[in-house]
């Protein structure tokens, strides 16, 4: 596991200096640019003792690994991995966890983490093998979501979900074949939010092992859901749920 990792992007680096939730070893920032953002960023920077160097556009894309930094980049500690046991002990009530098999474009990791973050989950579990990194494209596309959940990592997604029914959780699948709606669900009790890859789907164990399964009712046609869109479809049905009544 690197010592650091490095966070590229306007909103992602402010929310790690908003957040504070792991320590900023330094911001890095264009010295090209000396717009009103990246203002904001060093006054953030300094009010939290955070070191700022101002680097050439072409160290600046080195440091980032990336051309998409938009003049901004964060160099902190490691985001810690957590056990499902620590995760689900840190876990308020009624809980809401988002379990990932297979994503491994780190645009649809981002995504989703970002709506996860919107819809109020208190952590993601994720793989150790057959998974994108979450790393700097991840990071970025969450726009700083990534800073505000938990991460566990497992070997395996069917014994995570074995753990999380002992806590008291139901796995539910997002399956495109599943006979029951989303909608139809009951959702306020604690929930683990179970999502495959896109064309894969959900590996043939991890689907067994979930207590039920929903799907995303669309039109005729080819027409499709990538894995990002139809996880946020299905998160913000858990917060109408939940805030038009309490779990029971």
């Amino acid at each position: 596991m690197p010592s650091a990792d490095r966070i590229a992007g306007i909103h992602a680096v402010r929310e790690a200096l908003r957040a504070r939730s792991r320590p900023i070893q330094y911001l890095a920032l264009s010295h090209a640019r000396q717009d009103a953002r990246l203002r904001e960023l060093e006054q953030l920077a300094r009010e939290s003792g955070v070191a700022v160097r101002r680097l050439a556009p072409p160290a600046l894309e080195r440091l980032a690994g990336s051309p998409r930094h938009q003049g901004a980049v964060a160099v902190l500690a490691a985001k810690a991995r957590l056990s499902v046991e620590e995760l689900l002990q840190q876990t308020a009530a009624p809980g809401l966890l988002v379990a990932l098999d297979g994503i491994e474009d780190p645009h649809n990791l981002g995504a989703i983490l970002r709506s996860a973050a919107g819809a109020g989950a208190q952590g993601v579990i994720v793989p150790r093998r057959r998974s994108a990194p979450l790393g700097e494209t991840a990071a970025r596309v969450s726009a700083g979501a990534l800073e505000h959940l938990a991460v566990a990592e497992t070997a395996n997604i069917v014994a995570a979900l074995e753990k999380t029914a002992a806590a008291g959780y139901w796995s539910v699948a997002l399956d495109a074949d599943a006979p029951q709606p989303y909608w139809a669900h009951d959702f306020r009790g604690p929930t683990v939010l179970v999502i495959g890859a896109e064309g894969a789907g959900l590996h043939r164990l991890v689907r067994e092992r979930c207590d039920f399964a929903v799907s995303i009712p669309l039109a005729p046609g080819p027409a499709s859901l990538n894995a990002s869109v139809a996880a946020a479809v299905v998160l913000f049905e858990v917060v109408r749920q939940r805030a038009a009544a309490p779990a029971r």
